[in-house]
């Protein structure tokens, strides 16, 4: 049976990260020597992009989970800089297709280089982290990261699809953020287990754990869209709505609203903008679509903690779980 998970501090995260400061250290040493180019555009966003600092949750999951499955080699560091790079490059090609001009708290690429220079150093970064796959010269490794990269793509069309139409269910949304973000999480943990050596229902816990946390991380964070504000939250707050993105606070808002409320929310949906924000935010909150989403994250919180039951006990176990409860009660 799954426990509620208790509300993680800033010092239960910051002493998670502490478990992994080592590892991350050296990923961060392989990003940037794997970044540089005679390209000096290249250099410049890379630069930028890795200013812009980040959690760099991916590639900790991962090298968290190679430690719980007891792995002490060295490939888990190129492999978290192989999810590090594909993440990175989807964030590129998603503030293209979003049009954003804030990501962070600071300037997107597109916003300061243009649209086609962010797209280009998008795919420099996809062909480096399959520069990295290979050098591992594991098959297996290559196969799922493979898929991996093929899926979020799919999800990218997906979401494209959904922009604007005010139909979309909570299966065609979990559809989407499946292939856009647990996919990749799912890739993290799972490729842990495998480098740990894992018999094969240990990793296929772990990519079970690291499919929930990406549900539970993706519904949080669309969350906060709602409820969180600029400065924390690092983006313009209601740019899902302004996309004409219906994310979960809105699905359930347009079943629970009043029929004028719902009809707010559906035009807001279908012809995007920010004219009437607050009162669309208002008619969200008066729904309960708030505490309904929240609900639905973690639920899928405890299926990831749940998840890790079949793994030994250890110190980067209990990281793992830390990081579930954190990602339904971060703020940002």
């Amino acid at each position: 049976m799954s426990t509620s998970p208790a509300i993680v501090r800033t010092a239960d995260f910051a002493a998670v990260r502490a478990l992994a400061a080592n590892d991350m250290q050296r990923v961060d040493t392989l990003i940037r020597h794997r970044l540089s180019s005679d390209v000096v555009l290249i250099n410049q966003i890379a630069d930028h992009i890795i200013a812009g600092g980040g959690k760099r949750l991916r590639p900790m999951l991962h090298v968290l989970s190679a430690a719980a499955a007891g792995y002490r080699g060295d490939q888990h560091i190129k492999l978290a800089a192989v999810i590090e790079f594909i993440h990175t490059s989807t964030l590129l090609h998603d503030d293209v297709v979003d049009e954003s001009d804030l990501r962070r708290g600071r300037k997107t690429a597109n916003a300061l280089w243009g649209n086609a220079a962010s797209v280009l150093v998008g795919d420099f970064l996809y062909s480096r982290s399959f520069q990295l796959m290979v050098e591992l010269d594991d098959m297996r490794i290559m196969r799922i990261l493979a898929d991996t990269t093929n899926t979020i793509a799919e999800g990218e069309v997906l979401q494209l699809l959904n922009i604007g139409n005010a139909d979309v269910d909570e299966a065609a949304y979990l559809a989407v953020i499946e292939r856009k973000t647990a996919v990749l999480f799912a890739a993290a943990t799972e490729l842990g287990g495998i480098l740990g050596g894992l018999p094969d229902d240990q990793v296929a816990a772990l990519r079970r754990y690291g499919m929930e946390l990406g549900y539970a991380f993706q519904i949080a964070d669309d969350l906060l869209d709602y409820v969180s504000d600029a400065d924390t939250l690092g983006k313009n707050i209601g740019d899902d709505l302004a996309e004409g993105k219906p994310t979960l606070p809105l699905i359930y808002a347009l079943k629970k609203a009043s029929p004028e409320q719902a009809q707010s929310l559906r035009h807001a949906i279908e012809h995007g903008g920010l004219d009437s924000l607050d009162r669309i935010i208002a008619a969200i909150r008066d729904s309960g679509a708030l505490e309904l989403t929240h609900e639905k994250a973690t639920v899928h919180a405890h299926a990831a903690i749940d998840a890790l039951q079949v793994l030994p006990p250890s110190a980067h176990r209990d990281a793992l779980v830390a990081l579930a409860e954190y990602s339904v009660e971060r703020k940002f």
